[in-house]
């Protein structure tokens, strides 16, 4: 029988939709790309982040650019069931501890080049 304490301690999964790389997104300011989709060992598990980058050329106050890294997290079913347009899903959950996200930060940063790294 669960307790309150453990049922507000439960993991939060998240699903991701892998989309097709390498393909155009266009907003209203520009467009983005996401380039790669990375399985980095970590701490003995795997963890799934995002790369690419964003060009900001249609807007009205100038122009600009920047790669990224999105952090989804730690895989727990890697591309384990696909979605109604035939997109595989993976489950992740999320990195929540600000020392391991320090800590993913500096790795992925001396990995990649990239201006930013967020986590989802």
């Amino acid at each position: 029988m669960k307790n309150k304490n453990n049922e507000s301690k439960e993991k939060e999964l998240v699903e991701y939709v892998h989309n097709e790389l390498n393909k155009e997104i266009y907003a209203i300011g520009g467009h983005y790309v996401l380039t790669d989709n990375v399985r980095l060992p970590f701490h003995g598990l795997k963890i799934l982040y995002l790369k690419g980058f964003g060009v900001f050329d249609t807007t009205c106050c100038g122009s600009g650019g920047c790669c990224y890294v999105s952090v989804i997290g730690f895989i727990k079913e890697w591309k384990s069931k696909k979605d109604e347009e035939d997109n595989f899903i993976t489950v992740a959950e999320p990195v929540r501890d600000k020392s391991m996200q320090d800590e993913l930060r500096q790795i992925i940063g001396k990995k990649e080049m990239v201006n930013q790294i967020s986590f989802r």
